[in-house]
């Protein structure tokens, strides 16, 4: 990995971790859910990156994939359990992290604790030539351990520049498979935690896009929109509330893109019988036997 790979990987991970801590500040009863994605992602520019993908607010049952819009009114109440999953990317070298908050109660401690210690286990153990069944090990031991299963149909993964999901998984489960972390791949590991059976389900539309191949259409107003967000987002994830910069009219022209297959849209994931779930997360850099942890934050902002 060459130096300037290097720093922006770092760059990025920093940024996104202290917009991960700023929204754990935000995060209250009362709260709206655009207010804080709005904040963390103005945060993420303010600092010289640019967000990675749309502010993921997951909340109790949901377990990923849903960004507000702008005209959610919905507020955070006590006892909500928050999954707040932020990225930031300098150049296209991305940092993806995630932590769970609870809303003046602590009746969840235990189940927030197992996905904090499950990636913590799982960090410990990332090297190269470390298969990602023996990482998936680890967690689900930690998770069971502690009296809840992981979830088995979500996954960490490996990033390259520009690509959120770059083709390797890192299980949260034993899978058997037995391929290999290899030096300076940059991974994202991410437990999830629940008190449910351990699976999710696509659910509604959470708002959240990405670029499929280019083709053409006779709509060449809703073609040259397209041109102007893969230029912008690459083939990073968007959402709606960021179109309108480019058009006014983003929400009919993203619909026809969505309808001719030019983009496509991620669904929220919950929990299959309704069991809450908890998310932690950490990016790392694999050195040799070691891994670098880029999104790790030492004080609160």
């Amino acid at each position: 990995m060459n130096e300037y790979t290097l720093q922006c990987l770092k760059k990025a991970g920093a940024i996104a971790g202290e917009a991960r801590q700023l929204a754990l500040d935000l995060i209250d009863e009362g709260v709206r859910y655009i207010d804080v994605a709005i904040e963390v992602e103005e945060y993420i520019i303010k600092k010289g990156a640019k967000p990675a993908f749309p502010a993921n607010i997951s909340v109790n049952e949901v377990a990923a994939h849903y960004t507000p819009s702008l005209n959610d009114d919905r507020r955070f109440r006590e006892g909500d359990i928050v999954k707040i999953d932020v990225g930031a990317h300098v150049d296209g070298y991305i940092g993806d992290t995630a932590a769970t908050v609870e809303i003046k109660t602590r009746k969840r401690d235990h189940l927030i604790r197992a996905a904090d210690e499950a990636l913590r286990v799982a960090l410990d153990i990332v090297g190269d030539g470390v298969s990602v069944s023996m990482i998936g090990g680890a967690i689900e031991r930690t998770i069971k351990d502690a009296g809840f299963r992981p979830v088995v149909n979500l996954t960490g993964h490996s990033m390259t520049r520009y690509n959120l999901h770059a083709g390797l998984s890192i299980p949260n489960i034993d899978d058997g498979i037995q391929a290999k972390i290899r030096n300076d791949m940059v991974l994202a590991i991410e437990p999830f935690a629940t008190d449910g059976i351990g699976e999710v389900k696509s659910g509604k539309p959470g708002n959240i896009y990405r670029v499929l191949a280019e083709r053409p259409i006779k709509d060449e107003k809703a073609f040259e929109f397209f041109k102007q967000v893969r230029e912008r987002f690459n083939t990073l994830p968007f959402c709606e509330r960021w179109c309108y910069e480019i058009d006014k009219n983003a929400s009919a022209m993203l619909r026809t893109l969505h309808r001719h297959g030019l983009i496509s849209s991620y669904p929220m994931l919950n929990e299959i019988k309704g069991g809450i779930v908890t998310q932690a997360e950490h990016t790392v850099i694999v050195h040799d036997s070691k891994s670098e942890i880029t999104t790790i934050v030492k004080r609160s902002l």
